[in-house]
């Protein structure tokens, strides 16, 4: 089971932006707290950082229109049900719109794929047989090509116009497969299952018998993949508590066991605890990496990837077990993850292993490599958390950030949460706080009668949807 794109800074204020641009012989000197100007304290390279992070009017003018955006998901309410009057197709595993948001797909548990039209909440079609056990997960890989993956190990493709028929079957997995990723730059298909491999499926030479394949990487207790918007990191959770990192991604090298150097696993803390705390070994017990029986994982048995000149190992390792609120003494399961669409955080949905705490994190991204590959390194840093309802126990809940990553709708009970780094739905670099802080609440909204497992923005229009454990699928939109 998984999970468009923000609005992009622009170059300055332009033609129906509400601003005059005026002549800009240099960068604008101002009293705006997000946009101090290159005389402020820091000087022009802290000025020039925010100009990249998309802060300020003078960078952004399009900024002044999430105040409205804020306003209309605070006035969202529930609209529509598209749950079809026979439900043979079981609980909803996942949804997934089509990137120009015409289509709203459901992966369902008894083996059907629903298609939607999300505007009209019309029902387009019922893939009744899509797969020969219980959907997973969907990907669209462009606006009419998409996949689904399923518990009988298999990937389908699909293609909006031919729906009669698969494009292909993608044989690879020995269990269960749990993810789909996709790489636009080079059209490569990523998969991974509870198998623990990694499998990257080469579209480009896509046939009616399937696609060149081959196994990438492999964990014990894999859960969840994800790749970043860039494509530049991939991110493993795993049912262990642990997160795995590789760093510097490329997906046309596979990784055998020992072929990565891997940086030393270490849990994420505060950032005062990060600048304070000694670096901690390499975690033997429990590790999800792959080794030998022999003794644990070393540095020294690792063999060493080429180096890029002038930077680090492509497909480097990094090993985390993220902090977790209440859950210090305990382990975890990391069931759902999610990226930014900014590539700036990881939001995880966690569970105690004793099911009796759920919470909701997010992760800022720490730059900067390692001054040497196997030298300490913390990736992550605790930013936001909110405790969830824990209703539903043993199911998995997927939740999601909103196409320009101010907000987050969460599964809870029977219903849904919009949360927000702060009041006013701030992006989350203009509100990182100096130590972890709660999410803030903007909205709760009910309408099942059982419990939310999974819940999807629609990447062109202000509506959410999400599904519950009976099969119903609800639509949310602004109500005035």
């Amino acid at each position: 089971m998984s999970k468009g794109p923000g609005p992009e800074p622009g170059p300055g204020p332009g033609p129906g932006s509400g601003l005059d641009p005026g002549p800009d012989p240099e960068p604008p000197r101002h009293s705006d707290p997000a946009d101090p100007g290159p005389g402020a304290p820091g000087g022009l390279f802290a000025w020039l950082r925010g100009r990249c992070l998309g802060r300020g009017a003078a960078v952004d003018p399009a900024r002044d229109t999430f105040g409205a955006m804020t306003g209309l998901y605070g006035a969202i309410q529930p609209a529509d049900s598209v749950s079809l009057s026979t439900r043979t197709h079981g609980a909803v595993f996942n949804l997934e719109y089509s990137p120009d948001g015409s289509v709203l797909t459901v992966a369902c548990e008894q083996t059907e794929v629903l298609l939607f039209d999300p505007i009209s909440s019309k029902h387009i079609k019922t893939l009744s047989e899509a797969h020969e056990d219980c959907v997973n997960n969907i990907r669209f890989l462009d606006n009419r090509l998409f996949a689904t993956c399923s518990d009988d190990t298999t990937i389908a493709l699909w293609d909006l116009r031919k729906l009669n028929t698969k494009v292909c079957t993608l044989h690879g997995h020995t269990s269960w497969v749990k993810n789909i990723e996709y790489d636009t730059n080079t059209r490569l298909l990523v998969t991974s299952g509870f198998d623990g491999n990694v499998i990257i499926w080469d579209t480009n030479r896509c046939t009616e018998d399937g696609c060149p394949h081959k196994k990438f990487f492999h964990t014990r207790f894999l859960m969840r993949m994800r790749l970043t918007p860039d494509c530049s990191k991939m991110l493993i959770s795993t049912s262990s508590g642990y997160l795995l990192i590789l760093h510097d991604l490329d997906l046309n090298k596979s990784l055998e066991v020992g072929s990565y150097p891997i940086l030393r696993a270490r849990r994420t803390t505060s950032s005062s605890d990060i600048t304070s705390s000694g670096s901690s070994g390499p975690r033997a017990v429990g590790s999800p990496c792959h080794q030998n029986n022999s003794g644990p994982l070393s540095e020294k048995t690792l063999s060493r990837p080429s180096q890029r000149e002038g930077g680090s190992p492509r497909n480097s390792l990094e090993v985390l077990t993220p902090e977790v609120p209440g859950e210090r003494d305990r382990g975890n399961c990391i069931t759902s993850l999610q990226l930014h669409p900014k590539g700036w955080a990881t939001l995880l949905r966690c569970s105690s292993n004793t099911d009796d705490q759920e919470w909701t994190c997010v992760y800022e991204f720490q730059e900067g490599a390692p001054v040497r590959p196997v030298s300490p390194r913390c990736s992550l840093r605790l930013t936001h958390c909110i405790e969830e309802a824990n209703v539903g126990r043993g199911y998995i809940k997927e939740l999601c950030f909103s196409p320009d990553g101010r907000m987050i709708s969460s599964p809870h009970g029977f219903g849904i949460r919009l949360l927000g780094f702060d009041a006013h739905c701030s992006e989350l670099v203009d509100c990182l706080p100096r130590e972890a802080s709660p999410l803030r609440e903007i909205r709760s909204l009910y309408s099942h009668n059982d419990v939310v497992l999974t819940t999807k923005f629609s990447p062109t229009h202000c509506q959410i949807a999400s599904g519950c454990l009976s099969g119903r699928v609800s639509l949310y939109q602004p109500k005035f």
